[in-house]
């Protein structure tokens, strides 16, 4: 149990990334971007071809992440250049990739298994540093050594990176283009009266979203060692259940309290699903109506909760009257 647990723990950390990227379209320029199912692919896609055909893991990562805003840019144009409706505009350029990362992978799937991907190369300078060997006695020495897994480059390097991320989303977002990005968003005949080519913020706010869902694709690939034509679908319900999640358990009052909010709702939607696979009730087919239910809740629940206290309110002021 708590392996199943530890491994959705880590995946978890891995879809945060695409969380945040999701966030940044959904939350913050309040655009319906269904380019994630695609985009997602298409960093696993990019990533996995360039392992396979030699190229350096860290490079093959950086270039899923190009090719992410490259395709979050082309569904910005669309919608802004070409007039197209915001979830139609998403809708073509998710079918638009279907193709293009067959195309790319040259076939449905991708294997990486004989393949060095950036979790392996970081695994096997973590064995020989003995990072892993140190913590393992560390526990074994206080009696948890059974509840403890045998490695943690993983989650040690992808709690680094996502930490980087956060830091750095939340301090572009606090910048001039940043609130800009916000401000189209919250009132985009508001940024217009000020001169503001709301165009490019758009065309930059979601090529910059989709490049952190390509990211996400891309270690996905590489932690599963695979990538699939199929692997993607369904991804924005998981980033939009990753932040619902999220803004539920820690609020939005502000964007370094948001971006962690996602993280959190990231990490908590993978272990939500590993215990709902522990029971003999769900199998691995039911993935989706499992988030779909998650979703459901949480944004159920909060409005239930919000009616049950404005009643409560209600009643105490009758009484105090």
């Amino acid at each position: 149990m708590f392996t199943a647990l530890f491994g959705s723990f880590e995946s978890g950390l891995i879809y945060a990334i695409m969380a945040l990227g999701v966030y940044l379209s959904f939350r913050i320029l309040d655009f319906p971007d269904l380019t994630v199912d695609g985009s997602f692919v298409t960093g696993a896609a990019v990533s996995a071809i360039l392992i396979v055909n030699g190229v350096n893991p860290f490079i093959a990562t950086a270039a899923a992440l190009a090719a992410g805003f490259i395709a979050g840019c082309i569904t910005g144009i669309l919608h802004t250049k070409g007039k197209i409706n915001p979830l139609l505009s998403g809708i073509l350029m998710m079918i638009a990739l279907y193709s293009i990362n067959l195309r790319i992978m040259g076939k449905a799937n991708v294997p990486l298994l004989q393949e060095d991907t950036v979790f392996t190369m970081i695994s096997s300078w973590w064995e020989k540093l003995g990072i892993d060997q140190g913590m393992q006695q560390l526990f074994e020495s206080i009696g948890l050594g059974a509840f403890v897994p045998k490695t943690w480059s993983i989650v040690i390097i992808m709690l680094i990176l996502i930490i980087i991320i956060k830091i750095v989303l939340d301090y572009f977002l606090k910048t001039e283009v940043g609130l800009a990005i916000r401000a189209v968003g919250d009132n985009e005949q508001m940024i217009t009266s000020f001169s503001a080519n709301t165009d490019t913020l758009k065309i930059v706010g979601l090529g910059i979203s989709n490049a952190l869902v390509a990211f996400s694709g891309a270690f996905i690939a590489q932690y599963n060692s695979f990538s699939d034509a199929g692997m993607g679908i369904g991804m924005i319900v998981i980033g939009l259940a990753s932040v619902i999640i999220g803004e539920a358990l820690v609020g939005t009052k502000t964007i370094i309290r948001a971006t962690l909010a996602v993280i959190i709702g990231a990490v908590v939607y993978r272990l939500i699903v590993a215990m709902a696979l522990r029971w003999n009730f769900f199998d691995t087919g039911d993935m989706k109506l499992i988030t779909a239910c998650i979703v459901i809740a949480a944004l159920v629940i909060p409005q239930v909760m919000d009616k049950q206290k404005e009643k409560r309110r209600k009643s105490l002021r009758r009484r105090e009257v």
